[in-house]
């Protein structure tokens, strides 16, 4: 296996610099490590192979010339299927959209481009990223790269598998109510919720706009919290498009002062008892920031329990919001439940800020929280993936709009990777990806997942 699967984006990109390797090599790498993970897995449903060659060769001349277009040069990337791609089918696991080319892409992956980055191809994603399960009826389910029988979680769940499967070092995800978070804990890398308002969602499947539009987030999948940090300053700021992003100071995770930082845990949210082994591994993640921060006291935001009858919020429309994005297609997505009525979307959205405003009050105490990212490891695809109550751990900070990431501290005894959920007040992503990396040097580097082989095919674009 060659080693350029596994390294980091900075890693790469001192590789580059220091002419140890080329973008055509690290491509090249990387197309070949799609090949051998990806009849597995089903991560990776439409490829770039030449496209992404002939913009390796150009940005190597590039960079022999002296000129450099960002932090990002040369370094490949996927990028989830909801999120628009020019040239490249994008069809946010939509049947009506199956061979829906867009003719300009994403703000995300704009400035991704712009910054130097190769994309490889498009990541499996739930029908309008709208489930837990990344399963479709375009390309079916995508697998666990730890356990091929478990799900890779949704709906980025083909974003995190091909990440820690080594075929692309990072990938953009969205997350509405977990789905950044919930594969990255499943498949054992790093992502990051930002701030509502941090960035653009431009160019995404399931658009801006909407009571809950402070709900969804775009973020990045990686393997070191470094590489989240890069990323979200390459994709983060207004677009003059989306009108709920703002021009948010970005602090750095370096400035600051990790043992003036006092972290509230819990491994028990009120609504969904975690398992054995998740419990420890929060446990232990607090064990690591005991050393190092000013103070980890076990306490819990009296108001968490109400997450669970807040999700009623994503369904008080009783499907409208969907009937307007896919208009005759509605059809392909079941969203069952009445429509609230006035009275009771009132009372809803009350209780909604009632929720947002005791959060924010549990802060004068704390400048974090650390918590699990769901009930239990990797799931086996079925049923259970579509209940409500294993998945608040990671709606919580939907509801809020702060940012959170998730971070690998443990391992199940049936080799599955565990996540802990570390969240913060808006607009402190520097807190919570100073605390991450504080967790990822003492958790230490975990083994990359075996994968076996098999005979399915994913779809090549010239």
């Amino acid at each position: 296996m060659h080693t350029h699967a596994f390294t980091t984006i900075d890693s790469m990109a001192r590789a580059l610099e220091g002419r140890m390797t080329t973008s055509e090599e690290l491509v090249r790498v990387h197309l070949e490590r799609i090949d051998a993970v990806n009849p597995v897995l089903n991560a990776v449903v439409q490829r770039c192979d030449g496209r992404a060659l002939a913009e390796a060769r150009l940005l190597d001349a590039e960079r022999k010339a002296g000129h450099l277009r960002g932090p990002l040069h040369g370094v490949p990337m996927t990028i989830k299927d909801s999120l628009d791609t020019a040239g490249v089918i994008t069809t946010a696991g939509l049947r009506s959209r199956a061979d829906h080319v867009p003719p300009a892409d994403a703000t995300v992956v704009r400035r991704l481009r712009e910054a130097g980055a190769v994309l490889l191809g498009k990541t499996n994603t739930s029908a309008l990223t709208l489930s837990f399960q990344t399963d479709n009826e375009v390309y079916g389910p995508t697998r666990n790269p730890h356990a091929a029988d478990r799900s890779a979680g949704g709906s980025s769940g083909g974003a995190a598998a091909i990440v820690a499967a080594g075929g692309a070092p990072f990938d953009i995800g969205s997350d509405y109510g977990g789905s950044i978070r919930l594969p990255a804990h499943y498949c054992g890398v790093v992502g990051l919720k930002p701030t509502a308002g941090r960035v653009p969602r431009t160019g995404h499947a399931y658009p801006f706009g909407g009571i809950l539009d402070s709900c969804q987030q775009i973020g990045p999948i990686a393997r070191c919290v470094s590489d989240l940090e890069l990323l979200l300053r390459v994709i983060a700021g207004p677009d003059g498009v989306d009108p709920g992003v703002a021009a948010l100071p970005l602090p750095n995770r370096r400035d600051v002062n990790p043992a003036s930082l006092r972290i509230a845990y819990h491994t028990d949210n009120g609504i969904a008892r975690p398992s054995p082994e998740t419990e420890k591994a929060v446990l232990e993640a607090s064990g690591f920031l005991r050393e190092t921060v000013e103070s980890v006291v076990e306490a819990r935001p009296r108001m968490l329990p109400e997450t669970l009858e807040l999700i009623g919020l994503y369904r008080w429309d009783g499907g409208a919001a969907v009937r307007r994005i896919l208009g005759d297609t509605a059809g392909e997505i079941s969203r069952p439940g009445r429509a609230a009525s006035a009275e009771e979307l009132d009372a809803l959205i009350a209780r909604w800020y009632r929720f947002r405003s005791g959060m924010l009050s549990f802060l004068e105490d704390f400048d974090a929280i650390l918590c699990p990212v769901n009930e239990e490891p990797a799931r086996i695809p079925g049923p259970e993936m579509y209940t409500d109550e294993a998945f608040t751990y990671t709606f919580s900070y939907n509801l809020t709009g702060w940012p959170a990431a998730v971070i690998r501290v443990g391992t199940s005894p049936d080799g599955l990777p565990i996540g802990a959920q570390i969240a913060a007040g808006p607009g402190r992503e520097d807190v919570v990806l100073c605390l991450a990396e504080l967790i990822e040097r003492a958790a230490g580097p975990f083994a990359p997942p075996t994968i076996a082989p098999s005979t399915e095919q994913e779809t090549v674009v010239p």
